[in-house]
């Protein structure tokens, strides 16, 4: 069983220590005297031809404190009966590590935290086989591996995880926050969550879709607490495509914080109940201009923007705060951007000191200061937009802070937002996840934010999120390779994971330096010497990266195209598309594919044309009986134009099945092909028509995705004359 599975999603690193009074300690909370469910073996009728069934899950968290030492322990068992060979081989092996630093609190390195994790084998005749897993775990490069042996059909496997990570806090500290749901893979009988807790420990809880309440228990002492939540006859969950599970399932969310006193209660980054024995359920709307009216106050030195202003002159609004977010985005982080793979590469130790007191935004509080005060010296309003995840439900069931999205919406007469800059993002540009989504509008009325109100986010449109690709195929002159010119064009929400993946830090630090006029690192050093030198050790590590990058293009191209392995691959930047959300980040891929695509038949040739539109959805049996709705991440469209060049001496058989058309309410797919002088022309649009769609538009959506793999899978013959 591998650790990143659902089961142990709650831990990164386990271990387990012989016989140590923790060990011990982790072993009897879990199977000694006071189990109540060593004997449980029984399951339901209904759930007799499930791989597997989880008998008990049993989650727990504790959190305590003595003077700055603080202690949080988390644990997971489960006893899980094994119904096929699948549910056999998936439990027959465990990874994990050992020992671990904590990164929470104040970090020390002598202080290391302890994971334990125990693993018996229930037979059906009732023998219990206990895993000495000091003994026959195996480490493997820092990782841990046992191996369970004999583990057959019908047999149990009870196992838990006990995390133990001590700590010292002196200050407010928000421990991650944990949202689930009940259901997982396999159907579960018995199911139990406890949290403890004492003094200086807040916890935000709320359960969704039907999960039961959190319950209080009695307690032996005054400022201890223990809750609980119990729930039975959980059904699994097969998560499909497009699925929000948060959403669907019944589930819950919290989050405990640690603060010692009424100051640091005040500082803390949390919507926190009013007192420790209070389980703080929702978040009102007062409670959020609470917290943010002094965080994202306007603060900030703009000098540098106010220069970059000078003798320059903007027809309107729009144009001056676009520009001021392209320019501080550079000015507060792209130019630093050499200094941070510098010191990365080890090419020198502190590279920042050429820079003297620089201004590097890093954070989203540090952004909204400065670019609100950038607004409010240019007289320009503005509101700061609390926003909140689609797959995390509505604003109204705002419980963690952590859940938060902030950005700017300035009230230009279009409306223009901005979010925290990365080195690609655009004005304009913000999560798809929270397009859409209703939000708190926080105000000024001068410099103190003192007004909330709703409102609700734009929409991008399949328009605006396109994947464009031009691509010209010839076949070589003995017919043994195909030839391709791939043009690639991505706008919108489709270029950004482009740009991280395909742009090297000397692609867009030089842009920008180019648009700016400013001075690159190498460029500030005072010393002739310093500068050849570290000049030669930039490019040697971008020539290094450009290496790398080539052979990762190749592959993601092969992938693209389902394709085992192209030759003679060359890549080029065309533009970067870098300074507006509706511009195009352009690519150019030449490649050959041989083997594939081009099959000989008598005189003739087969070519699977249908495959230079990449891979496309072939959904299997059970995702055609969907109850769910549809959660895209954002409205899209793909637009190819293919022009395949058609050997002389032959023509083209088989256009009719290339010529397609389905266009509905929720998306479409449509192919048209034609000769036009010794040139096939094919035309492919595949949009995906908005980002939700309700259970019973579902069958639409399959009426396109269908057509759209069908296409894929199409073929034409090249006849002889």
């Amino acid at each position: 069983m591998k650790l990143y599975s659902t089961v142990l999603l709650l831990f990164v690193s386990i271990s387990s220590f012989g016989q140590s009074k923790e060990a011990l300690e982790a072993k009897d909370f879990f199977w000694g005297a006071n189990d109540a469910y060593k004997n449980a073996t029984e399951i339901p009728e209904k759930w007799t031809n499930e791989s597997a069934v989880v008998l008990y899950k049993n989650i727990n968290y504790d959190f305590h404190k003595f003077g700055k030492n603080v202690t949080y322990k988390t644990s997971i068992r489960k006893r899980i009966k094994l119904l096929d060979k699948a549910a056999v081989e998936e439990f027959s092996e465990f990874k994990f590590q050992k020992r671990f630093r904590s990164t929470k609190g104040r970090i020390t390195w002598r202080e290391k935290g302890n994971n334990f994790v125990g693993i018996k084998i229930v037979k059906p005749d009732g023998k219990e086989i206990e895993i000495d897993v000091e003994e026959e775990s195996v480490e493997v490069d820092g990782e841990n591996k046992i191996a369970i042996s004999n583990l057959e059909i019908g047999d149990i496997i009870d196992f838990y995880f006990y995390r133990l990570e001590p700590f010292k806090s002196t200050y407010a500290f928000g421990f991650d926050p944990v949202e689930t749901t009940l259901n997982e893979e396999y159907p579960i009988i018995d199911y139990k969550l406890f949290i403890e807790t004492e003094n200086d420990f807040f916890i935000n809880f709320n359960t969704y879709n039907g999960a039961p309440k959190l319950k209080e228990l009695p307690t032996e002492k005054r400022n201890l607490r223990r809750y609980e939540l119990s729930a039975s006859d959980i059904d699994k969950s097969e998560y499909k495509r497009w699925f929000f599970p948060l959403l669907e399932l019944p589930s819950y969310k919290f989050q405990v914080y640690f603060a010692r006193s009424g100051k640091f209660e005040d500082r803390a980054m949390a919507f926190l109940p009013e007192r420790e024995d209070i389980i703080k359920t929702s978040v009102s709307k007062e409670e959020v201009l609470d917290l943010y009216e002094n965080r994202f106050r306007p603060n900030g030195n703009i000098g540098d923007v106010k220069d970059f202003f000078k003798q320059k002159t903007y027809e309107n609004s729009t144009e001056k705060v676009t520009a001021a977010y392209y320019y501080m985005r550079h000015y507060y982080l792209t130019r630093f951007v050499e200094a941070i793979f510098a010191r990365e590469a080890n090419i020198m130790y502190n590279p920042f000191t050429n820079y003297g007191i620089p201004v590097f935004i890093q954070n989203q509080k540090q952004f909204v200061r400065h670019f609100t005060e950038f607004l409010q010296r240019e007289k320009i309003t503005y509101d700061v937009v609390v926003a909140k995840k689609r797959y995390d439900g509505s604003i109204d069931d705002l419980l963690l802070e952590n859940n938060v999205n902030v950005l700017i919406r300035v009230n230009t007469p279009t409306p223009l937002y901005a979010e925290l800059f990365g080195i690609h993002t655009n004005i304009n540009e913000f999560s798809p996840l929270i397009e859409g989504t209703d939000v708190y509008l926080l105000s000024p009325t001068k410099k103190k934010i003192d007004v909330i109100k709703r409102g609700t986010l734009p929409v991008s449109t399949h328009l605006d999120n396109e994947t464009k690709k031009d691509i010209t195929v010839n076949l070589s002159d003995d017919f043994s390779a195909i030839n391709v010119s791939s043009a690639n064009h991505f706008k919108g929400h489709t270029k950004t994971e482009q740009l991280y993946e395909r742009l090297l830090f000397n692609d867009y630090v030089n842009e920008d330096y180019a648009k700016y006029g400013t001075k690159n690192w190498i460029e500030m050093m005072r010393r002739k010497k310093d500068k050849a030198r570290y000049k030669k050790e930039l490019d040697a590590l971008a020539e290094k990266l450009q290496t790398k990058q080539e052979e990762k293009f190749k592959a993601a191209a092969e992938a693209d195209f389902n394709l085992e392995e192209f030759e003679d691959y060359t890549y080029t930047i065309d533009a970067t598309g870098r300074y507006a959300f509706d511009s195009y980040f352009s690519f150019t891929e030449n490649f050959s594919i041989t083997n594939a695509l081009l099959k000989k038949a008598g005189p003739n040739y087969i070519i699977e044309i249908g495959k230079l539109i990449g891979g496309q959805i072939d959904l299997e049996e059970k995702e055609r009986s969907r109850t769910a709705d549809v959660h895209v991440d954002y409205a899209r469209s793909y637009n190819y134009n293919i022009d395949f060049v058609i050997p002389e001496g032959y023509t083209v058989a088989g256009l009719d099945k290339l010529n397609k058309s389905i266009d509905n309410d929720t998306g479409a797919f449509m192919s048209t092909a034609a000769v036009e002088d010794n040139i096939l022309k094919i035309k492919t649009s595949k949009y995906y028509k908005h980002n939700f769609e309700p259970n019973e538009n579902w069958s639409k959506m399959m009426a396109f995705l269908d057509e759209a793999h069908q296409f894929s899978n199409e073929k034409i013959l090249l006849k002889k004359k």
